[in-house]
């Protein structure tokens, strides 16, 4: 087991590099990166910080392209090369693209993943930050999932093609027809003072006084926060957990060894908690972490910007808007790092939960 968790370890490593090298190929090939956007800020009066007092010493200068000194950025024309290299060199684009990629890996190392273009502070402080709010909705969202869907699902097997079969599928269907977003502003509506009651909060995780309230209190208002964005991921995910739950119960009952325990004497309860369970929860149980991950990464973006949340959805969406390419970098590390971690604790708890499975010993 251990040489297995090893060489699973190691594989992180060059499947890391592949994912940061090909996105570091794509991001290159990109229009628009952030030296051309300071540019562009630059020509039209709207630079900021060092270039904005940089670009007022040229504003009346015009030079052309060609004679920018070989610059490829396009929107560099109209300013003196001078100008456009330092800015090259701010943003560290006077280093060749392999160089510059080097040199990300190097720091990647190090778990030094740079400084933001443009919110003046290091990428790792803002992944702190926002990490909270991620981790929240991620796993409050998929806890609740699991705890509807396996009962659910469990349910809809043990009482296949009954009226409950019927109408819990009909709801299901509905649950998960609708968008995410669009029940998280149905929610707005009806329950934070969008035009009926106003008994949950608009925005944020917790309120503006929370660090004065007491122990209790901060759990409280944290909850009272967390329903809404929660209460919308779940509406649209436990649809699919609830059918795979309750089609491995149904292929499991059809087994053998069910029809064999009943056979001797076994009742209900005792054949479906003491031999089907486990079978059949396998690939339910072992799949959490992927669910997690899931919910973490790409599940919430739309509804932390529905209820202000300022998590790691929002973060990376907003770098590559803005083509902070420190930003998008460091949370595709932290996203891929922690993804392959979990993978390797999906398949760990495979082998947990049916100690049959042995992946140590395929090669």
């Amino acid at each position: 087991m251990a040489a297995y968790i090893l060489r699973r370890l190691l594989l992180i490593v060059p499947t890391l590099l592949g994912i940061l090298l090909l996105n570091f190929v794509v991001v290159q090939a990109a229009p628009g990166g952030p030296v051309e956007r300071m540019v562009s800020q630059l020509k039209s009066g709207h630079g900021h910080g060092q270039g904005s007092s940089t670009g007022s010493q040229f504003a009346g200068t015009r030079v052309d392209v060609a004679e920018s000194r070989g610059s490829d950025y396009r929107g560099s024309r109209g300013l003196p090369p001078d100008l456009v290299e330092r800015i090259e060199a701010m943003y560290g684009f006077d280093k060749p693209a392999h160089q510059r990629f080097w040199l990300m890996l190097k720091n990647y190392a190090r778990f030094d993943l740079g400084e933001s273009y443009y919110r003046e502070r290091s990428v790792s402080g803002l992944i702190a930050d926002r990490l909270p709010v991620s981790i929240s909705l991620g796993l409050w969202s998929t806890l609740i999932t699991y705890l509807i869907s396996i009962p659910l699902g469990i349910r809809k097997a043990m009482r296949h093609g009954t009226p409950f079969d019927m109408w819990t599928s009909s709801a299901i269907i509905v649950g998960y027809a609708i968008p995410s977003f669009l029940f998280a502003i149905l929610l707005i509506v009806l329950f934070a003072g969008g035009s009926y009651w106003d008994i949950f909060p608009l925005r944020g995780l917790v309120s503006d006084h929370w660090e004065e309230l007491s122990i209790m209190g901060k759990a409280l208002d944290y909850l009272w926060h967390i329903t809404l964005p929660t209460f919308a991921i779940v509406i649209g995910s436990f649809a699919t957990l609830t059918m795979l739950t309750k089609n491995s119960f149904m292929d499991e009952i059809g087994k053998q060894y069910v029809l064999t325990a009943r056979a001797k004497g076994l009742n209900e309860n005792q054949v479906l908690y003491r031999h089907v369970f486990r079978n059949a929860m396998l690939i339910v149980i072992a799949g959490f972490p992927a669910a997690f991950i899931g919910v973490f990464f790409t599940g919430v973006l739309l509804i932390e910007y529905v209820f202000s949340l300022d998590g790691l959805g929002l973060l990376g969406f907003e770098a590559v808007i803005q083509r902070d390419y420190p930003v998008v970098f460091g949370t595709l590390f932290v996203f891929t790092l922690l993804g392959l971690l979990l993978k390797l604790i999906s398949d760990l708890t495979y082998m947990w939960v049916d100690p049959r499975i042995d992946f140590a010993s395929r090669h």
